[in-house]
């Protein structure tokens, strides 16, 4: 994932459909999961060919279909995109990042119990 970048929001939203289909996804899966944005079949192609140059997808003809394959998994995307604001945003620092959150509406009890407990779950 390193030497992938960032994906723009309308790329990113055919990676989130193909990773919801799981595993091969072919057209008609992919447009019928993008349906609401209301993009043309010659759009969706062009993401894809886009994704597919830079590495998150796979494709291979079976007839006159070509089914679609993820490079990259939602979980390892996740992390670098999360890595990456943390770094743009704030630096790196996590504290910052939580204290941002706090900023406008201070967190819930029921947040700062579960971040908690993710912290008390890593140091052990």
């Amino acid at each position: 994932m390193d030497d992938k970048k960032r994906l723009p929001d309308a790329e990113l939203a055919v990676m989130q459909a193909i990773w919801a289909v799981g595993g091969e996804a072919g057209r008609g899966d992919i447009e019928g999961a993008l349906a609401s944005h209301g993009w043309s079949a010659n759009t969706v192609n062009t993401y894809l060919t886009r994704l597919c140059d830079k590495g998150f997808l796979t494709s291979r003809r079976e007839g006159r279909n070509n089914l679609y394959t993820p490079l990259v998994s939602k979980d390892k995307y996740l992390e670098f995109e999360s890595r990456s604001v943390l770094k743009r945003l704030y630096g790196g620092s996590l504290g910052s990042f939580v204290a941002a959150l706090n900023a406008e509406k201070p967190l819930e009890k029921s947040e700062i119990d579960e971040l908690r407990q993710f912290l008390d779950d890593m140091s052990r």
